[in-house]
């Protein structure tokens, strides 16, 4: 059985995510890095709102009904939308801890890890 999501909570690990892509649950993984970053790897089913962009795109967030699970490298950038998107009251939204890093290091090792270092060579 799937884990249910507690607004309560702030930040969701990689398993619990994984658990709930699985059972098929009704949410929206979004993926705030920028477009250089999406094209090394993302999350199957991701949506790319690069945080460059967030300010037009914020709105459509704040609609939707179902829960938003947010990501980016390691988790830092995603918790500051998180946060903003808690604070403009949207309470069913979540930042996956660890990022896509930690996804691929702890359930997908077929997502490429990359470097900070990297992203900027390419």
């Amino acid at each position: 059985m799937a884990p249910i999501l507690d607004p309560v909570e702030f930040n969701i690990s990689p398993e619990q995510l994984a658990e709930l892509l699985k059972e098929r649950q009704s949410l929206r993984l979004i993926d705030v890095r920028e477009e250089e970053e999406w094209e090394i790897c993302r999350l199957p089913e991701a949506e790319l709102f690069p945080m460059s962009r967030l300010q037009d795109l914020q709105e459509e967030l704040m609609e939707t009904e179902e829960a938003i699970v947010v990501y980016c490298h390691h988790g830092i950038r995603s918790a500051g939308v998180c946060s903003q998107l808690r604070y403009l009251g949207k309470a069913n939204v979540f930042n996956l801890s660890g990022g896509i890093d930690r996804w691929s290091a702890e359930i997908d090792p077929s997502v490429p890890a990359y470097s900070a270092q990297k992203r900027t060579q390419n």
